[in-house]
């Protein structure tokens, strides 16, 4: 099958080739099936990227890729600051640092099912969700500057977790080249009590079951076993995160022309990064990153809270964290050499493979960990970075099943009331203050996640490890 300018590369990859304004390729990684159903935007989109100044290599979109601002969700771009490489707001995304963290228990399935409905009745009542929530913590603007720049080691610090969190922690928990002073007032007022929160839209918590491992060796190094429980948080950096990709979408978009950038898409807005204004959203951004990662190290400890209470004997370690809408400075090969290159992931996963030097080391030998989320009828997947990621997508892999259809299309097909009677059906108790936001987010509206993992560990991206089913979820 090739349509729309895509020549297949294998049973897995497409490329289009370069055309107009782009400066390199573009190339999508999917199988046959999940490019027929995939929205016509994302190649649009891609190519868009694709001309972007100081683009290396390709633009690329992962399994999971759909329609987004200006980048599609599940692009992954990286650009050169010698050649006049950009930063860009919607490269990032507008929820900054969102991601994933996933918590071993030392449980079994059995050990929940006894107490699930009061497992899942205190973790609703404890865990803060939905839009405008506010968590137990009120930051002043002093705290709300040390949490910026501190990110998960400042939560550490007062109490909310363990340094054994923070080597399981992307960065360690801390991104290097935060400023404070370079986040908008509104955006920092938005988020004084909104530290420890889930927020709302595909934002979760999980209480999840081992069903199936695919490498037992990997498997065992990240803690592993068929019949385990673990817990998942997915959320990010809330209503800073969303400012500050709006206040900067809209100074990149009227500086663009002095800078010699012609946008196809408003929503691309970027700048030089080395100039003025992308060295302040660089600065806002690890901000961002710092607020994501205190975000969901408090959930962590309130977390662990509810089973001490309800199973005391549990003991909830960290696996690992790691982000999905970033842009950090790393360094790769690009035509055999070495660059410092600004790696954009939006809607996209880190994927180290074995073997690299920010992999914790206990985890080393194996790769990097890549959780990826399911929806809250299906299932979630933890990966392993590979090698060969590298040099096919800058060490990146998919993120999650990706939309396949509007939440507004979603709402006109179900309701809120009839998806909790179905995945209780199934064993599945959903706890949420909104039965329009559990009808938005209905697995159906999802792409299958199975299908999108499995083109990721086809196409050499990452490769599968274990498969997780969910047992209660908490939504906003």
């Amino acid at each position: 099958m090739e349509r729309e300018g895509l020549k297949r590369l294998s049973d897995y990859a497409w490329r289009i080739e370069r055309r107009g304004a782009m400066r390199v390729p573009a190339v999508i990684y999917a199988d046959e099936g999940l490019i027929r159903d995939m929205d016509s935007k994302v190649s649009e989109q891609i190519c868009n990227v694709a001309g972007l100044p100081g683009i290396v290599q390709a633009a690329y979109a992962m399994p999971d890729a759909h329609w987004g601002y200006g980048f599609p969700i599940g692009g992954v771009a990286a650009f050169d600051p010698e050649q006049g490489g950009v930063v860009s707001a919607g490269g990032v995304g507008f929820d900054i640092s969102c991601g994933v963290r996933t918590l071993l228990t030392g449980l079994k399935r059995e050990d929940v099912e006894e107490v699930k409905s009061r497992l899942a009745d205190r973790l609703q009542r404890t865990i803060p969700a939905g839009v405008g929530s506010t968590g137990r913590l009120h930051l002043n603007r002093r705290e709300m500057d040390d949490m910026l720049h501190g990110g998960a080691q400042w939560a550490v610090e007062r109490g909310y977790g363990t340094q054994e969190d923070l080597v399981r922690t992307e960065e360690r928990g801390r991104m290097a080249g935060a400023d404070a002073g370079q986040v908008s007032e509104k955006a920092k007022k938005r988020q004084l009590n909104q530290v420890g929160t889930l927020g709302s839209g595909n934002h979760y918590l999980e209480v999840q079951h081992v069903t199936a491992l695919y490498d037992r060796e990997t498997a065992s190094v990240f803690g592993l076993k068929e019949g385990d429980v673990v817990v998942s948080i997915h959320c990010g950096s809330r209503g800073l995160g969303h400012q500050i990709g709006t206040d900067f979408l809209k100074e990149m978009v009227v500086k663009a022309a002095s800078h010699g950038i012609s946008l196809p898409d408003r929503e691309l807005a970027c700048a030089p990064i080395n100039s003025p204004v992308g060295r302040s959203y660089l600065g806002a951004m690890r901000a961002g990153i710092n607020c994501a990662l205190a975000n969901r190290q408090v959930l962590s400890h309130l977390t662990r809270e509810v089973f001490a209470q309800v199973l005391p004997g549990a003991e909830l370690s960290l696996l690992y964290d790691v982000s999905h809408n970033t842009c950090k400075e790393e360094e790769h090969a690009v035509d055999g050499h070495p660059r410092l290159l600004f790696v954009h992931r939006k809607g996209a996963t880190r994927a180290y493979g074995p073997g690299h030097p920010d992999i914790p080391e206990e985890l080393r030998g194996v790769g990097q960990p890549v959780l990826i989320g399911g929806t809250m009828g299906t299932a979630s997947y933890v990966l392993a970075g590979s090698r060969e990621s590298e040099e096919l997508a800058f060490s990146s892999a998919c993120h999650g099943a990706g939309r396949a259809m509007s939440r507004h299309k979603a709402t006109r097909r179900w309701r809120g009331g009839q998806v909790v009677e179905e995945l209780a059906g199934k064993g599945i108790l959903i706890r949420s203050r909104s039965m329009r936001g559990i009808a938005e987010e209905a697995p159906g509206a999802y792409k299958d996640v199975s299908a999108v993992v499995e083109a990721t560990e086809r196409a050499g991206l990452a490769r599968k490890v274990a498969r997780l089913e969910p047992m209660i979820c908490v939504k906003g």
